[in-house]
């Protein structure tokens, strides 16, 4: 059986008050749908890792914008947190773009269209097939 850490707990507690956080209380009107879908708190709880998403408007631009509007922030939402949470330090945030979900998104469109063009190439009879 693995154990699950303490960091691990941390990071997943710092994840959902992340996510309430930054849906009910940052009031930056640049803000998009922001999404935080992982936190990885180092050993000596000094440094979170957030990782981020946005959904819809997803481009160079927007994610620069938003990674730069959470980085502002994160004095703010540090100190949310240590309202919220029971711990004798908050971790300093640093925010990142998780890349994995458009990554795995363009794979995914990748096989499909790769299945797509297998199916309609052995949709027509070869001739090697109709001799046999």
């Amino acid at each position: 059986m693995t154990e699950y850490s303490r960091t691990q707990r941390i990071g997943d507690q710092i994840q959902r008050e992340l996510a309430r956080l930054v849906q009910m209380e940052m009031k930056d009107p640049r803000l998009g749908m922001v999404t935080i879908n992982a936190v990885e708190v180092s050993r000596d709880l000094a440094y979170a890792e957030v990782y981020v998403t946005l959904l819809g408007g997803d481009n160079e631009d927007a994610r620069k914008k938003t990674i730069e509007i959470l980085s502002r922030a994160s004095g703010f939402l540090r100190s949310r947190l240590a309202k919220l949470m029971q711990l004798r330090t908050v971790p300093e945030l640093r925010f990142h773009y998780d890349e994995s979900v458009a990554r795995g998104q363009r794979l995914s469109e990748l096989i499909d269209k790769a299945v797509k063009q297998d199916k309609a190439k052995s949709g027509t009879p070869k001739a090697s097939d109709e001799d046999t």
